[in-house]
Formats: structure tokens, C-alpha cells, sequence
């Protein structure tokens, strides 16, 4: 869940008045020419009047998206048919809000591989809902392959990502399958190759009139990719390291998405930013103070059980995915000293916690902080293209891409924050990856270990003649 916003909107520069998408061949080389035969100065003024021109362009002229639709259930309208507009959407909000969370909940009880297909399932659907918006504002229904494109240019990134990943984590699975060999040697050429045939693809659907709108729409695609696409990838990456370095941040940004909503519409007075009008100092503060509290708590208990701590490991023997381990020092109870400055007031000189609890406030901090950001970034978005939400596939939400604004920055600063500092050397990482080289390859690896540990006095020489 993430961050809602408003809407608003913008004019897009490349969208001519009377002249539709884009301006004649003509005028575009006429300009172009003129310009190539005046002196540079005069260049430069014609480039900054041409600029100036397209920045006075008012809102009006951005084509209108049809509006949303009321995906409300009917039992929810009548039985709420009698309170105002403000408390109707709370309770919608929240009747649905609960849903979701209970969903959420059966799906961490079924495993992490179901976790990882909810994360694919999110971003498909976050992909569809930018790239609709992009294909309904500007009009592209006569472009060659746009759709198609777009989709062959997600299968092929997701190929990519994911093709890494099983040779990063199931190596031992793909080690006893000689076709899977194939293509993990050579996955990146592979990769490589169906990018060029969709790029060559575009290339040869340009069309005259239309180039301008088509190469937006070529950007408009990959940008998207680049939210949707690489973002889920780093939320997979962390759940490989535990489930529980999934669980807390996002369930951080949920939780700040609830309570400052809570404490906004209760308490909310002072706006907080143009962007999204409804979003109030009142509720991002106390947002912070409730979120920073929750996961201080829940970590606390999520640390107790291998289930949520122990990194997702694939075994190949049962063919399932295992959390069984010992758990690192991150989630093993230690006492700290209370600062004497607390001692006072809380009359406690040590306290016993678990020492991934100290980073679950900097996961908290930050869900709290900087990920509202996330969607303020997704309301400005909303605001330039005039609408809602990007869909309205939830009642009282909007679309999937409204919930889960703030989670793409959460899922890049998780794993920033792991590789930074928590990961360390990982014995069983380097174990499969051995066991795939060839047999002179490992005994040339054996070798090698062996002198340097003799050399270091951890193992004696041999004392064969």
C-alpha cells in the first residue's frame, strides 16, 4: 500500500495546437532550416522564443482522459447511502483497506514463493495502469505495435531480471538440467538479442507524422519499465535475505499510510504540500511517531522465529523453498546500556532487544520521512495528466499503482541499506556457485584454498615425501 495523491495537470510541450500531434514535415524543416542559415545569435533567440512559446501553452490544451469509474459494490453503497461524502470514502477505505491486509496475511502463511508471485502479479498490473494512461492521454491508437511493443519490451526485461536471479539463487537446481545450462551461460547475449529485435522493431513501425508522439511513447515505455520493473526486482532481492527484511518495510509504509491518514483526518489543519492538498503536517507527524513505534514492535516479534529471519533458500532435493537456519547475530537477544539521560525516566539501566530492532527504526525512519516522497512524486504525475488515481481498480484506493507509490522507494533503500551494511560474505552462495565448475575446475579451487590456509598456519602441510 502506499501514498495517495491528487490530480491535476500540466501541458505537454510536443502537442501542437490546430496541427494535432506534432507539426508537419514542412514546418519542422522549414524552422530547422531557417535556423541553419541565420547567424547564431539570431538562432539562439528564435530557440528561446520557440521554447518560450511552448511554455505559455495553458493546461487546457493536454487531451482529457476519460474519467473513472465507481467500481464501489453495491451491498457498501446502499449500507453507506446515508452518511456524507468524507465519512462514505473512510469507510470504504477502511473496509477495504482490512481486506487487503487479510489477503496480505494468507499470502505470507502460504510461503515466499507466493509472496514473490504477488510481487510479479503488482507489477504487471502497475505497468498496465502507467502505460494506459500514457496510451489513452495521448491518443496513441494509431501507432504501429505501440501496445505490443510495450509488452514485448516488459516480457524481455523481466527475462533479464529474473533470469539472473535463478542463476543467482537456484544454481544446484539448474546444474542437474543441461537445457537451463544453455541459457543461463548464454542469458545475457539472449537478453541482448530479444532487446535488439523489439528496439529494430520500433525502428521500422516510425511512421511520418507520428515520429515525435512515437518516440515519447519509446520513452514514455522504458521509464516505465525502469519504475516497475527494476523496483520489483529489489523487493525479490530482499526476500532472499529474509522474509523479514520484506515484511517491515513494507509493512512500515502501510502503516504510515493508515495512520497519517488517521491523524490527518482527525487532526489534519496545517496543509503540508501543494502537491496533494489533503496531506496535512498534523498527519505526516504523527504518521512518523506511529510508524517508527510499530516497527520498532513488530520486528520485536518477527525476530523470534526462524520462518521470518532465516534467508529463502531454494532446496533442490525437495524442490521447495526452506527458511531453516541459525539465526545471525542480527537475531539474538543482547542487553544494552539505557543512555543516562532515559535512565531517569524510564528506571531502567539496560534493556535486552534484538539488534535488528536498532535498524528496524531506520527502516521505520525512512518509510516515515522519505517515502511519503514516493507519492508526492506519483501525485505531481497525476496532476499533469488531470486525473484521480491511475485506475480504479480498488474502491475508495483507486488503481494498484496508488497503494504502491511509496513501496518502489522502500524496496530500493532496503537493499541499498543491506549491501551497505548487513550483507557479508555468504559461505552457501559460493558453495553452489563451485559446484558448478567443472571437476578440474573445483580441484584447481581446492588447491589453491589449501596452500593459502597452510601458508596462514591453519592447516598443516602434508608430509608426504
Amino acid at each position: 500500500m502506499g501514498c495517495p495523491g491528487q490530480g491535476g495537470s500540466p501541458r505537454d510541450p510536443w502537442r501542437g495546437g490546430s496541427g494535432g500531434v506534432g507539426n508537419s514535415q514542412s514546418e519542422v524543416h522549414g524552422w530547422a532550416g531557417g535556423a541553419s542559415r541565420a547567424f547564431p545569435t539570431l538562432m539562439e533567440v528564435d530557440l528561446e522564443e520557440r521554447l518560450h512559446e511552448l511554455d505559455l501553452r495553458s493546461d487546457s490544451d493536454v487531451p482529457d482522459v476519460p474519467p473513472p469509474t465507481d467500481s464501489t459494490p453495491e451491498i457498501l453503497k446502499r449500507a453507506l447511502s446515508g452518511l456524507s461524502a468524507r465519512w462514505k470514502n473512510w469507510w470504504i477505505r477502511g473496509i477495504l483497506t482490512l481486506a487487503m491486509i487479510s489477503v496480505f496475511f494468507l499470502i505470507i502463511y502460504l510461503g515466499s514463493f507466493m509472496l514473490m508471485l504477488l510481487v510479479l502479479s503488482i507489477q504487471v498490473k502497475c505497468y498496465h495502469e502507467i502505460i494506459t494512461i500514457g496510451y489513452r492521454v495521448y491518443h496513441s491508437y494509431d501507432l504501429p505495435w505501440f501496445r505490443s511493443l510495450s509488452w514485448y519490451f516488459l516480457l524481455c526485461v523481466n527475462y533479464f531480471f529474473y533470469g539472473e536471479t535463478v542463476a543467482d539463487y537456484f544454481a544446484t537446481f539448474v546444474q542437474r538440467r543441461e537445457q537451463l545450462q544453455f541459457l543461463i551461460r548464454y542469458h545475457r547475449f539472449i537478453s541482448f538479442a530479444l532487446y535488439l529485435t523489439g528496439f529494430c522493431m520500433f525502428v521500422l513501425s516510425l511512421v511520418k507524422k507520428h515520429y515525435r508522439l512515437q518516440f515519447y511513447m519509446f520513452a514514455w515505455t522504458h521509464v516505465t519499465l525502469l519504475i516497475t520493473v527494476t523496483q520489483s526486482h529489489l523487493v525479490i532481492q530482499n526476500l532472499f535475505e529474509g522474509m523479514i527484511w520484506f515484511l517491515v518495510p513494507i509493512s512500515s509504509v502501510i502503516c504510515n499510510d493508515i495512520t497519517a491518514y488517521i491523524f490527518g483526518f482527525f487532526f489534519g489543519r496545517t496543509p503540508l504540500i501543494k502537491l496533494s492538498p489533503k496531506k496535512t503536517w498534523e498527519g505526516f507527524i504523527g504518521g512518523f511517531f506511529s510508524t517508527v513505534v510499530f516497527g520498532f514492535i513488530f520486528s520485536y516479534f518477527l525476530a523470534q522465529h526462524q520462518y521470518f529471519v532465516c534467508p529463502v533458500e531454494y532446496n533442490s532435493e525437495t524442490n521447495r523453498f526452506v527458511t531453516e537456519c541459525e539465526p545471525s547475530e542480527l537475531f539474538q537477544m543482547k542487553k544494552y546500556s539505557v543512555p543516562p539521560l532515559l535512565q531517569a525516566a524510564l528506571g531502567w539501566e539496560t534493556v535486552n532487544m534484538y539488534p535488528f530492532q536498532m535498524h528496524s527504526i531506520a527502516l521505520s525512519t525512512f518509510a516515515s520521512l522519505i517515502g511519503p516522497f514516493g507519492g508526492f512524486f506519483a501525485s505531481g504525475f497525476k496532476r499533469a495528466f488531470k486525473i484521480k488515481d491511475f485506475a480504479d481498480t480498488i474502491p475508495g484506493h483507486g488503481g494498484i499503482m496508488d497503494r504502491f507509490d511509496c513501496q518502489y522507494l522502500m524496496a530500493t533503500f532496503v537493499h541499498v541499506y543491506i549491501t551497505s551494511f548487513i550483507r557479508g560474505p555468504n559461505p552457501s552462495k559460493l558453495l553452489k556457485q563451485l559446484l558448478i565448475l567443472q571437476p578440474e575446475q573445483q580441484l584447481s579451487v581446492y588447491k589453491t584454498l589449501k596452500s593459502h590456509l597452510v601458508e596462514k598456519g591453519i592447516l598443516q602441510p602434508s608430509l608426504r615425501g
